[in-house]
């Protein structure tokens, strides 16, 4: 018999929810053939099989919670599809839960899930083997994930008297009225961690945003004017996109704070530029990482920005596609919005919200006005490590860069 376990994920991701097996038990499968699909926090990853056979048994349901190493299936070599569908004689026949036992151990297991602490492998393997409870140790990490050196240092204190624990006020819960109608809808994994990290973003940075206008007549000229010339020669369409990841980059350069993460009571500036680029699906924002901006043409960010959105709306986006960016940008304005304050993408300091086109008009000078496409741009950030004074400085030179297109071959 061969077992089929959850594979090794990434560092930061050590258990998913089983979306749905791919195969039925009696089914026979190849050697890599898919037979399971595990959606995990960030991205959907499909389990193959490393050997060829009939499979066995399904070990855990479709909507449980597993974990990394965790076997969740098994596979019979031997056997053929005939074996696998007559029923063996020696196993016997469990009993059926009842209703209410199903429930309240359904209840156990999605509670057990939510409360889980994020840890690295490690972390938890050293925190079984001494018998201590990650739930009780604390992190630094932006995210509170929990790692080896964390538990380590829990270990080390001395232990604190304890103290009287006061009753929280129980939350306030939806009382259903007769007649009214509703709809309870389980919130994907995905939808849950979202969730989460966005109110832990808010609970952990010293969040503000600061806002501004641009008027994109210049950015409309040019692409007005090299749209068709620029197609001809990439393949790729110019977008706006281009213009604004080119003038975060250079802004990125000139106040290399809003390119950093707190680690601690250190700040790690990073000397490169991979600018994520929020993506709505149908499972919810996920942001692609732009590798190496700076040294990507307005044709390779184009392209590069395709491929990452069609990733993502096909569910095809890896775990590396969505790890360590430095900066993130957003744009409201593809669904209407006119003005918001877009949340950090933790541990990330700063993010730039784009928003819709709007002509209005603008005074030239005391006596003249023009209509012009203008569209307002919003940038929070953590005052944490970056003041007001340089905020409120990149989001002028991102301004400045895009009223002036061609100062992004020198800038950006």
């Amino acid at each position: 018999m061969i077992e089929i376990k959850v594979p090794e994920l990434a560092e930061s991701i050590t258990e998913g929810t089983i979306a749905q097996w791919l195969k039925q038990v009696g089914d026979h499968v190849n050697q890599g053939e898919y037979i399971a699909e595990l959606e995990t926090d960030k991205v959907n990853v499909e389990i193959t099989a490393e050997h060829s056979g009939v499979i066995k048994e399904f070990k855990r349901e479709p909507g449980d919670t597993v974990e990394v190493g965790e076997v969740i299936a098994v596979i019979d070599e031997t056997a053929s599809t005939s074996d696998a569908s007559a029923p063996a004689a020696e196993t016997p026949v469990a009993e059926e839960p009842k209703q209410e036992e199903k429930a309240e151990a359904s209840e156990t297991n999605t509670k057990s899930a939510s409360e889980r602490p994020i840890a690295s492998p490690a972390a938890r393997k050293y925190a079984r083997e001494h018998g201590i409870n990650l739930s009780e140790v604390s992190s630094p990490d932006p995210l509170g994930r929990v790692r080896k050196q964390d538990v380590e240092a829990y270990e080390k204190k001395p232990a604190a008297p304890a103290a009287p624990v006061a009753q929280k006020p129980a939350a306030p819960t939806f009382q259903e009225q007769p007649g009214k109608p509703v709809e309870r809808v389980k919130m994907s994994r995905r939808r849950q961690t979202i969730a989460k990290r966005l109110v832990e973003s808010q609970q952990t940075a010293a969040m503000l945003t600061t806002f501004n206008e641009v008027d994109m007549s210049a950015v409309m000229d040019v692409r007005n004017r090299r749209k068709d010339a620029f197609v001809d020669k990439n393949g790729v369409k110019l977008g706006f996109m281009s213009f604004f990841t080119k003038a975060v980059v250079g802004a990125l350069k000139e106040f290399p704070l809003l390119n950093a993460e707190i680690q601690g009571d250190e700040i790690l500036v990073k000397k490169y530029y991979d600018i994520g680029c929020a993506v709505s699906t149908d499972e919810g924002l996920v942001v692609p990482v732009l590798r190496d901006a700076d040294r990507l043409s307005f044709a390779g960010i184009e392209r590069e920005i395709g491929e990452l959105g069609k990733k993502a709306r096909d569910n095809k986006l890896s775990i590396a596609d969505l790890q360590g960016g430095t900066f993130t940008i957003t744009n409201g304005g593809v669904f209407g919005s006119l003005m918001s304050t877009p949340i950090l993408n933790a541990p990330q300091v700063g993010i730039l919200g784009m928003h819709k086109i709007q002509w209005r008009p603008v005074a030239i000078d005391q006596e003249r006005f023009e209509n012009r496409p203008m569209m307002y741009i919003a940038l929070s950030y953590d005052h944490r490590i970056v003041d007001g004074k340089e905020a409120v400085s990149f989001l002028v030179k991102v301004k400045e860069l895009i009223e002036d297109p061609e100062s992004l071959l020198l800038e950006g």
